[in-house]
């Protein structure tokens, strides 16, 4: 359903200016070396080519061609398939929302210059299911967004959608995403349960709603999966540096 805006909250400490201004340069080195690896990640030419044994999926009587195509590579005829396929999709669930439905809107967030797609067409060429996502930064973190999972009503329900969100993890992982990010409204009950069987949980950048002001609250839900290999390994980097510190402490003691 795309990216959705979000509002942060920022509280005060008591630190001292010195503190605050180590801080900052922490921050800074720390967005600096995520954005390297977003800005690599973007630079990859074909993210699919790794896996080159998930590009062809024939399952459940489908017969499907996978790629990766920028949105510069979009023919005019794939970007209608690509648009009538959302709106077919989406315009009800949108409608039902206060952001409403725009023909516009959603055209202009689709085929913006750094959109990327993964697309699932037949041996005729036909539009089977796409995927539009992006590798950005995400409130300082490297992230895999998924902005769009469709698949065509006919050929629901027979694994594709799972396939192709498995491609996008894979991929993500392997440039190094700290996780695949995704917003899914909460009326669309059948995405909820869909990426929740898929093990996705709520994003740490999820808002929350004021149980105690109906006008504060929010329409979508915000979910993720982590780069658990990554995870995995900066922990255990960060293990040793903690008991040398342990260590120092305790030699200082004595």
């Amino acid at each position: 359903m795309g990216k959705q805006n979000k509002t942060s909250l920022k509280s005060k400490s008591g630190k001292g200016s010195k503190d605050r201004k180590k801080d900052r340069k922490i921050a800074d080195e720390k967005y600096k070396q995520s954005k390297a690896i977003v800005d690599a990640a973007k630079a990859v030419e074909d993210p699919l080519a790794p896996f080159a044994v998930f590009a062809s999926y024939k399952k459940s009587n489908l017969d499907a061609t996978i790629k990766v195509l920028r949105c510069a590579q979009l023919t005019d005829q794939l970007k209608k398939d690509l648009f009538t396929l959302t709106k077919d999709n989406m315009e009800t669930l949108y409608k039902q929302t206060e952001s409403g439905w725009s023909d516009r809107d959603k055209k202009d967030e689709m085929f913006e210059e750094e959109a990327m797609y993964l697309v699932a067409t037949a041996p005729d060429g036909k539009l089977l299911g796409y995927s539009h996502f992006r590798f950005d930064m995400d409130y300082g973190t490297e992230v895999l967004y998924c902005y769009e999972l469709h698949i065509e009503r006919g050929c629901q329900h027979k694994g594709l959608g799972k396939h192709l969100l498995q491609i996008l993890e894979l991929m993500a992982f392997k440039v190094n995403m700290m996780k695949v990010v995704l917003t899914v409204f909460k009326n669309n009950t059948a995405g909820q349960k869909f990426f929740r069987a898929m093990k996705y949980d709520l994003d740490e950048t999820c808002p929350v709603d004021n149980e105690l002001d109906e006008d504060d609250v929010y329409e979508y839900e915000i979910l993720c999966k982590m780069n658990k290999m990554r995870l995995k390994r900066e922990a255990e980097l960060v293990k040793p540096l903690s008991e040398l510190s342990l260590n120092q402490q305790t030699s200082t003691v004595q």
